[in-house]
């Protein structure tokens, strides 16, 4: 007999879980399992994640969660807090809405002493289209069983009853070796006849397979600061694994029907993800004017203020080119959003980046201030930006001052509302050099042996860490210490079953969410530590449970508000000049022509100078000599890798004509500038269109492909 697992932990359940969700759902996959639940404690960090790799490998998901349970989720008062765990599982889409709510509430309303807490009132307002199943050893349930209280246990299976439903209630029952749990069965059993309800059987998975036994072991031990040989908490058998359907009709034969229940909870759940949305807040225009028509009329006057009255052709031409294509794409509200805040900043002396990224190839943003890097002037391709072949949302990342940003959060929260306006989870993984640290300590080694071992990791490269694998090819040193010392290979070993796991959730550098709507219509959203206000308290700030690919997956709108500790120094800088001279330099009007400034460059005189100031970036500056704007832009791009070995080229291009080559006359108009090097990723795109005849969405396709090396779509 097949079964579908109900109760099973991924590692969102915070160094307790140590499964990866695809993982999970290839391996019950494998077992010909016909669904996968997921069931983390208080969170719903997963659900995407487990309803992608589910349809990846051809099961049905079970979005759920574990949650806490107290007598008053309102309760602050000092002594003992019982709290107790109780599994639930989305049966349908208003399911599916009232766990997300259930899930938010728990951090929103009850959040006490680190946890997330609902209690029964909230269950029975949220009950709708959720199943219960009565809980592990640590449920309300099962305590009062291990504590011989039968009656209490059976009053509390009557509230779940009364909360969810006579037809909506399991009696979970689980077979893990654990003599409390046998214990807890037999009430459990008991009461589930007296009532007439089915039990249903579940694994309770943390880990993945029998041999991870000793990772998850090491897992706890990071969790609770402990060591193998002396841990706070473990787990008294080994059956804590995603079990086959042969292990688990073994396991559960006294009682079939514990079983047969899986399946039958796998049939009731019908809850499909609305993926791939848009879901962009409408804007408030003035007067009942059309978003559209708005974002008009706001381009037409940036025009005129950019380029003069009236106008270049060229550049009306390319606006309502844009503007077609943002109006065809449903984006009109985006640009006006952004547009808003930006003007808000600025208006309150916020200091505003110039603009980074793709969005620099629209004239339309560069109309309404939202970037001053004139798409014209340097040849940006509105594509790269905004493909009309390819729905996806825009993404305008907006630099603010350090000092500032949080003042343009504060105002889009108030504009569109508290509950509509969150930062986005981000979660930290154990990479190679913490997970060795990580292992050595739990070992009981000093500190000093996985310093060592983890030092021989190489840095991580432009922000990505080599996995163990590469650190352990023949020649890396981590390999030849591995090799000569068992001491360090046995710390290896358990860290490399440490490697990825997710280890802290914090709160994202930059991205912000916007909605049309209560984010808990939507999302589930949790609490996340946001350090210390001015007066030393610890402040905890509101962020949505799934992480940024998740959000984009389901179509909110993600702002990314970077705060960039360089305009705060431009803005000192400025303020010097300003109390030393009278006036303020206007950094719009200041000349990109300026001799000396290229003289000082080309000396490598450029310490203290964003993004030249590595001694890799001043001896480029010494070769390259610039003199001019275009020289800067390119040793920016030259100076990373894959382009490095291109600066000598450069270089020999800028200062000897002659030695530039083309191997087609119609690619001198597009490499001229850059001395005959394929540079910037709107060239590769030019000579699509150029040679290739492609379009420029074509083009744009291409461009994705070449980054990602993909050769199929390259082909």
């Amino acid at each position: 007999m097949s079964c579908a697992h109900l109760h099973v932990h991924s590692e969102y359940s915070l160094l307790d879980g140590a499964c990866r969700i695809d993982e999970l759902a290839e391996r019950a996959a494998a077992f010909g399992q016909p669904a996968l639940g997921l069931t983390d404690h208080g969170v719903m960090n997963g659900a995407v994640e487990l309803h992608t790799a589910c349809g990846r490998h051809g099961i049905k998901p079970i979005i759920g969660c574990e949650v806490y349970l107290v007598d008053d989720h309102t309760r602050r008062a000092p002594g003992r807090l019982d709290r107790f765990h109780l599994t639930l599982l989305a049966a349908t889409p208003d399911g599916y809405r009232n766990l997300v709510k259930l899930c938010s509430a728990g951090f929103l309303e009850g959040f006490q002493r680190g946890k997330p807490s609902v209690d029964m009132g909230q269950l029975a307002a949220h009950s709708d289209g959720v199943l219960a199943l009565t809980g592990c050893l640590q449920s309300r349930f099962c305590q009062f069983l291990l504590e011989s209280r039968p009656a209490d246990a059976r009053a509390h299976a009557d509230e779940l009853v009364q909360a969810f439903g006579a037809d909506d209630v399991y009696f979970e029952v689980q077979k893990n070796g654990v003599t409390e749990q046998d214990r807890a069965n037999e009430g459990i059993v008991r009461i589930a006849r007296e009532l007439g309800r089915p039990l249903v059987g579940t694994g309770d998975v943390h880990y993945l397979s029998r041999d991870d036994y000793h990772h998850h072991a090491a897992l706890l031990c990071v969790q609770t600061k402990s060591t193998l040989k002396a841990p706070k908490i473990t787990f008294d058998s080994n059956e804590f694994y995603l079990r086959s359907n042969e292990e688990m009709t073994q396991a559960f034969s006294e009682w079939p029907e514990a079983i047969a229940s899986t399946l039958e909870i796998a049939e009731r759940c019908e809850v499909e993800l609305e993926l791939g949305r848009q879901l962009i807040p409408s804007y408030p225009t003035p007067d009942g004017v059309s978003e559209p028509d708005h974002l008009r009329s706001l381009v037409q006057d940036g025009l005129r203020a950019r380029y003069g009255d009236p106008p270049p052709a060229e550049a009306i031409e390319r606006a309502e080119y844009e503007l077609s294509v943002i109006e065809q794409m449903g984006f009109s509200a985006y640009f006006l959003i952004v547009w808003d805040f930006v003007k808000y900043a600025k208006d309150s002396g916020v200091a505003v980046g110039p603009g980074r990224g793709s969005a620099a190839g629209s004239i339309v943003a560069f109309c309404l201030q939202i970037t001053d890097v004139d798409p014209l002037r340097y040849d940006l391709l509105f594509e790269r930006f905004l493909n009309p072949e390819r729905v996806s949302m825009p993404d305008i990342d907006i630099d603010f001052s350090v000092r500032g940003r949080d003042k343009v959060i504060r105002y889009v929260t108030a504009k569109y509302g508290k509950e509509s306006v969150a930062q986005i989870v981000t979660f930290g993984r154990m990479f190679p050099r913490a997970a060795t640290r990580d292992a050595a300590r739990v070992l009981g080694h000093d500190y000093a042996a996985g310093d060592r071992l983890a030092k021989l990791i190489p840095e991580p490269q432009q922000g990505r860490s080599p996995s163990f694998e590469d650190c352990l090819k023949p020649g890396q040193p981590l390999r030849a210490e591995i090799d000569r010392d068992g001491t360090a290979m046995e710390i290896v070993e358990l860290a490399r079953g440490l490697e990825g796991i997710v280890r802290n959730s914090s709160i994202h550098a930059a991205a912000v969410v916007i909605a049309d709507r209560p984010l808990t219509d939507i999302v589930p959203l949790q609490v996340a530590d946001a350090g210390l206000d001015e007066n030393g308290e610890r402040t905890l700030r509101t962020v949505t449970q799934f992480s940024m690919k998740p959000i984009e997956q389901i179509g909110l709108l993600k702002m990314d508000f970077l705060g960039l500790r360089n305009l705060d120094v431009i803005e000192d800088a400025l303020d010097i000049v300003e109390r030393s001279s009278g006036e303020r330099p206007n950094m719009a009007a200041l000349p990109l022509d300026d001799a000396k400034t290229y003289e000082m460059l080309s000396r490598g005189d450029s310490v203290g100078v964003f993004q030249f100031e590595s001694e890799g970036m001043r001896e480029a500056l010494k070769r390259v000599k610039p003199d001019e704007f275009d020289d800067l832009v390119a040793l920016n791009a030259l100076y990373r890798p894959g382009a490095l070995d291109q600066i000598p080229n450069y270089a020999r291009g800028k200062h000897n004509p002659d030695s530039i080559s083309y191997p087609d006359d119609r690619l001198r108009p597009i490499l001229e500038a850059s001395k005959g090097v394929i540079l910037y990723q709107e060239q590769a795109m030019q000579i699509a269109k150029e040679l290739g005849g492609f379009s420029g969405a074509k083009a744009d396709d291409l461009r994705k492909a070449i980054g990602k090396k993909n050769r199929v779509a390259m082909a």
